[in-house]
């Protein structure tokens, strides 16, 4: 009688295993579905990276853009803010 139990709990374990591997909760199919959804995910994250480093230049430009409209301004026009005194000092000949 135990030499008939061994073979069925071992072909028991086979199968339990097996399901695991098709059906379980680290199968093949999950696996493959994981492996899918990060691919996308990855791709979303390089597309949003590269807007984020768009915007990122956008926003230096308008910055500096904005520095040096104001510099030559400063210098050209003689602008000057609210509060400040404009002193010119012009070298002697």
């Amino acid at each position: 009688m135990a030499s008939r139990f061994v073979p069925a709990l071992l072909v028991a374990l086979l199968a339990v295993v097996h399901a695991q591997l098709w059906f379980g909760r680290g199968s093949v199919g999950s696996v493959s579905d994981m492996q899918r959804k990060l691919q996308q995910q990855q791709s979303t994250n390089a597309a949003s990276l590269q807007a984020n480093e768009r915007l990122a230049a956008e926003v230096r430009d308008l910055q500096e853009g904005l520095e040096m409209v104001e510099e030559k301004a400063r210098l050209e026009l003689g602008m000057v803010k609210p509060n400040e005194i404009y002193v010119n000092i012009v070298p002697q000949k």
